[in-house]
């Protein structure tokens, strides 16, 4: 099981459209068994796979979430239902929600807002042990967590939880210079937790080809040796389409526009190759 992070700091650079497409692709063109993990407390990637009617009536079934990772009995705060008491579980109680053949996800919540944990409590490991429950039962080739755009505790349990992370990166100079903030913020956190987690590459995202800002953002970072060789050939293009089929529940396979799709695959293929080449040195 591969578990792999797409993380970035700051907010609109294409994040959730990256990872949930990544994992979609993975499902569908290279047969693999994959595992969507919303940790992100905005749930925006469970929207990519939920219409709104949809999640309210899983929520009302009493359908997991990722709150179930971390809330405490006897109390449950829901959406539909306010406030109510609830029993104990253990990790495999927490099923996931099959999508379509191969994709599996456990669904955001926003009230994970409302859980105030304080970091060396010890629940910030409770996403790696569930997953390591979880894959006995049903055996993932690969997990992709979707976090948010925050240095937080969910970001520190999505690092603990993970082998690998990518940083989705949109060509304007905001996001791009924040590289070394996020690389920083990182390391700290590896220092400090003794994490192994590696960073396998970053892809740009939203990308208008042709642009000046587009040139500037792959020289800058073409310039730095730290960050050169973690630039992959591959990039997603801006496409006012891929947000409108995400707001219907598909994705970027599901349209017919080719050079799309061939960004995406030739993304998919570069990540599994990065992790391949990784695990041949190990």
């Amino acid at each position: 099981m591969r578990k792999i992070s797409f993380i970035n700091m700051k907010g609109g650079v294409g994040k959730t459209t990256l990872s949930t497409n990544v994992a979609h692709c993975l499902a569908t063109r290279e047969n693999k068994k994959v595992l969507v993990v919303d940790i992100d407390p905005q749930f925006n990637a469970t929207q990519c796979f939920f219409s709104g009617d949809k999640y309210f009536n899983y929520l009302k079934a009493k359908g997991k979430t990722i709150l179930d990772l971390f809330i405490e009995g006897p109390i449950n705060i829901s959406t539909v239902d306010g406030v109510t008491e609830t029993k104990n579980f253990e990790y495999s109680d927490i099923t996931p929600v099959e999508i379509l053949e191969n994709l599996f996800v456990l669904p955001g919540n926003l009230n994970l807002y409302q859980i105030e944990i304080s970091a060396g409590s010890g629940k910030e490991n409770r996403l790696k042990r569930y997953l390591d429950v979880i894959n006995k039962i049903y055996h993932f080739d690969y997990v992709i967590i979707d976090t948010p755009p925050t240095p937080s505790i969910w970001m520190v349990s999505a690092l603990l939880a993970s082998d690998y992370y990518i940083i989705p990166v949109k060509p304007d100079p905001l996001s791009y210079t924040g590289i070394d903030l996020l690389q920083n913020i990182i390391s700290r956190k590896k220092k400090d937790l003794d994490l192994s987690i590696k960073c396998i590459g970053i892809v740009l995202t939203i990308v208008e080809e042709a642009t000046i800002v587009f040139n500037k953002c792959q020289e800058t970072i073409g310039k730095k040796k730290q960050l050169k060789d973690l630039l992959y050939k591959k990039y997603l293009k801006k496409r006012t389409d891929i947000a409108k089929f995400q707001l219907n529940q598909q994705f970027i396979l599901d349209q017919p526009k080719d050079d799309v799709k061939l960004c995406l695959t030739g993304i998919v293929q570069e990540m599994i190759k990065r992790i391949d080449d990784d695990e041949a040195k190990q």
